[in-house]
């Protein structure tokens, strides 16, 4: 983590989809540029600066932003090292839990872009702190990816959203975050969470590896990203999770 200047900020480049969402929806037009996977808002009208894990380096110094934002798991440390050497301003975010991300996104938004607290952030806030568990608890596995399988292990953001929402996983305590696994040989878990992202599940790629369980489709936005669309996770997962 690095020291936020208090210097003016007048363009930022985002190399995180998430807070490239929460940065344009609080300041449009603050952003100069940001990677080729920050599809939100639908409209972002910026300068593409390649992947969040391959990003053109020189593309972003050209840009000559105030601030770069960047997530300790999402960049790579060299890249970031490489901005920092040509005399950029970084700010590298973690978030491993919901209240990380709410402390992270004020400091991106407030300390590091010097914007005023927006007021999708207190109404996020208000709509988790109203979360509780639904009925009985149940344990998941959770995967994000496929060939090779992939699941959410220990630390995680999305693992302590299914917490408030009342779903366990089994990969909890896993020493690895997100931990390769063989769909055949999961024991304890009573359901499967599929999200749309980062790989893309369906009703037809994904349920089918897991017959003896039930399976749930769920919004990977509302799942993994923590900005704008966390006023309306809680209750698109909840009722994802629990379908009438």
């Amino acid at each position: 983590m690095t020291a936020e200047s208090p210097a003016p900020v007048r363009r930022a480049v985002s190399l995180v989809p998430s807070l490239t969402e929460a940065v344009a929806v609080t300041a449009p037009g603050l952003l100069a540029g940001a990677t080729d996977w920050c599809s939100h808002p639908a409209d972002l009208d910026v300068v593409r600066v390649g992947g969040t894990k391959n990003p053109d380096v020189a593309a972003v110094i050209g840009l000559a932003p105030d601030l770069v934002i960047a997530n300790e798991e999402e960049n790579r440390p060299a890249d970031l090292e490489a901005l920092r050497s040509a005399g950029l301003r970084v700010l590298v975010t973690e978030v491993r839990s919901l209240p990380q991300a709410f402390r992270e996104l004020e400091r991106v938004l407030v300390e590091g872009c010097g914007l005023d607290r927006p007021g999708w952030l207190d109404a996020a806030e208000a709509a988790w702190a109203q979360v509780r568990p639904v009925g009985p608890r149940r344990t998941a596995v959770v995967p994000v990816w496929r060939r090779p399988w992939m699941a959410l292990g220990r630390d995680t953001f999305a693992g302590d959203l299914l917490f408030r929402l009342g779903v366990d996983h089994v990969f909890a305590a896993h020493a690895e975050r997100y931990p390769r696994f063989d769909p055949a040989g999961v024991e304890g878990a009573d359901l499967v969470v599929l999200p749309d992202e980062p790989y893309r599940f369906t009703a037809e790629d994904g349920p089918e590896a897991f017959p003896s369980l039930p399976a749930v489709l769920v919004d990977g936005r509302h799942l993994t990203w923590y900005g704008p669309s966390l006023t309306a996770a809680a209750s698109a997962l909840r009722t994802s999770l629990n379908p009438s």
